[in-house]
């Protein structure tokens, strides 16, 4: 179950990482036009929850469907929601985490470096 966690977080941090790195050139014309690095921390950040707190949505939209996935647990009763509550924990914490190392990044961005990227 381990492997498995650290492998969502492995991915989670890539798809935002690259979803910054790909909005660098947006990112230099903001802060050209204006915005404070507090403000790219928080376009960056808050993006990254939305993404995380639609994954929880959708998660429990499916806790109804474990009873059909319960053959294939051993040892854990298919609606255990210490363990449902216990993954979104992990894993949002995991997403906040991702998004904001990226979004530090994506911070120290020089406008004109930026705007000179493409």
């Amino acid at each position: 179950m381990i492997d498995n966690m650290l492998m969502a977080v492995i991915g989670i941090y890539g798809v935002i990482a690259n979803s910054v790195t790909q909005r660098t050139h947006e990112i230099g014309v903001r802060m050209a036009l204006g915005a404070r690095s507090g403000d790219v921390l928080r376009l960056v950040v808050g993006q990254g929850l939305g993404l995380v707190l639609l994954g929880v949505a959708i998660g429990v939209g499916t806790f109804g469907l474990m009873r059909f996935v319960s053959g294939l647990l051993y040892g854990v009763r298919p609606t255990d929601p210490a363990r449902f509550v216990a993954a979104a924990l992990v894993l949002g914490a995991a997403a906040l985490l991702a998004s904001y190392i990226p979004a530090r990044r994506a911070m120290k961005v020089d406008p004109v470096v930026a705007l000179r990227y493409e």
